[in-house]
């Protein structure tokens, strides 16, 4: 990265607003840009990124959002996020390039303890030292893009449940990009729940015109005997680069459940590293992406087993058009005091056409000796024989490759446990058909 594009962040960063800034927030961002100016945007060079170039983003000028009040720019982000809407029954929360956008958002009233809102008021309450705490935890000093999202950290969701409280409906956040080219957003979201408590969130990401920048961190911190359900859509503008980083630190007798699914931009990296800190705690990633055309999605997930008698279960699937490429890199870690640990993981490819490219990497660092621990990869291609079934009984073509495809995402997307989520998976994958009981 040429000094000039380090210098482009350097102004930006220079002329933030923070004189109402906290000292923490503060010294945090500027650790964040020092680390981000030090490291530079990844190359091909380093092994974590062989696969994926960043290199046509990286000299682009992407600008951050203008400080504005974005009700000037409702008009323009209300059919987005109507669209990218699922249930309105659910608490709803539409940042708008980054920030809080209220005249979007919908929280219903929660009991006395809850918290569902904007991180940015929540800082500026500094009787509050909970976002000062999780945002302490990151380590960002081989992340760039952790590093730059930290270094103009400012606002994103907040949601905090306390000891055994399950939050009474599902919160949906919902990212919309718009306005100029070039645009970079970096919202920054933090969930905690408390020892018993239970909570699904739901994060979508959808925008307007062409090469906008998103730089998400999302942080998750489980009590004993929590559960959260977290599920992404990735659903960018083509042009797009999508770069994001979730962080999930579980104890004792936990439960996690990741269900990502990604449709859009045109690279989109998904990072999600899971720390298991306590016994009896269960993990499970499920994650289904779907590049075309030139798109390239990479996803890459890192289950750190840290104590014993823990299971962890992940199953990415990706379906590739055109000339896509994707990549999987998945990397189960057992340290030496983690015994009776129980890990399997499985990534397959679909192939749609002879150019695409599909490179996995599913990895097993183990240091204890009484464990079952298993990985697989497979790659492949539609079934000619299947194909030639359903022609057979007078399915047309491009409904029995849609039927095809519904089948081997299936399992991913029936794991799903919100209706409103299921049905736009199903939508998106039939692309506007139905299966009907004759059918089936």
């Amino acid at each position: 990265m040429i000094a000039t594009e380090i210098e482009t962040y350097q102004d930006q960063h220079a002329a933030l607003d923070r004189e109402t800034a906290p000292t923490w927030l503060v010294d945090l961002q500027n650790r964040g840009l020092e680390t981000f100016t030090s490291l530079g945007m990844p190359t091909t060079r380093l092994e974590d990124w062989r696969f994926t170039n960043v290199a046509s983003f990286s000299k682009l000028p992407f600008l951050a959002a203008a400080v504005t009040d974005p009700g000037t720019e409702v008009d323009q982000a209300s059919e987005l996020a109507e669209q990218a809407g699922l249930d309105e029954s659910f608490h709803r929360l539409v940042f708008v390039n980054g920030r809080y956008c209220p005249k979007l958002s919908h929280a219903h009233a929660t009991p006395a303890g809850e918290t569902v809102t904007n991180l940015a008021s929540v800082i500026a309450d500094s009787s509050n030292p909970a976002p000062q705490q999780i945002a302490g935890d990151l380590q960002f000093d081989d992340s760039a893009f952790v590093a730059l999202n930290t270094a103009f950290m400012h606002d994103g969701a907040f949601v905090d449940v306390p000891d055994g409280v399950e939050l009474d409906r599902p919160v949906h956040l919902i990212f919309v990009s718009i306005g100029k080219d070039r645009t970079a957003s970096y919202p920054r979201n933090q969930i905690r729940l408390g020892n018993g408590s239970k909570a699904q969130v739901i994060e979508t990401y959808v925008g307007e015109g062409d090469t906008y920048f998103t730089n998400a961190v999302t942080q998750a911190r489980l009590g004993e005997k929590a559960c959260l359900d977290h599920y992404k859509l990735q659903e960018e503008q083509p042009g797009t680069l999508h770069i994001a980083t979730t962080d999930v630190d579980q104890k004792t007798n936990s439960e996690f459940r990741s269900h990502y699914f990604s449709f859009g931009a045109s690279l989109a990296r998904n990072e999600l590293n899971c720390l298991l800190d306590g016994e009896h705690i269960e993990t499970t990633l499920n994650g289904l992406y779907m590049p075309t055309g030139d798109q390239l999605m990479d996803c890459r997930t890192q289950i750190d087993h840290a104590k014993p008698n823990c299971n962890s279960y992940e199953v990415y699937k990706g379906i590739l058009d055109d000339k896509a490429k994707g990549v999987f890199n998945g990397k189960i870690f057992v340290r030496e005091d983690a015994q009776k640990t129980d890990a399997k993981q499985s990534n397959q490819g679909l192939l749609l056409s002879d150019d695409a490219t599909l490179n996995t990497k599913p990895q097993l660092e183990i240091y204890a000796d009484d464990v079952k621990c298993t990985h697989g990869a497979t790659i492949g291609e539609l079934e000619e024989d299947a194909m030639y079934y359903l022609r057979a009984r007078g399915i047309p073509a491009e409904l029995a490759r849609q039927i095809l495809i519904f089948a081997f995402a299936n399992d991913v997307v029936q794991g799903v446990e919100l209706p409103a989520v299921r049905r736009r998976l199903e939508s998106l994958l039939l692309a506007g058909h139905e299966l009907t009981e004759d059918i089936l």
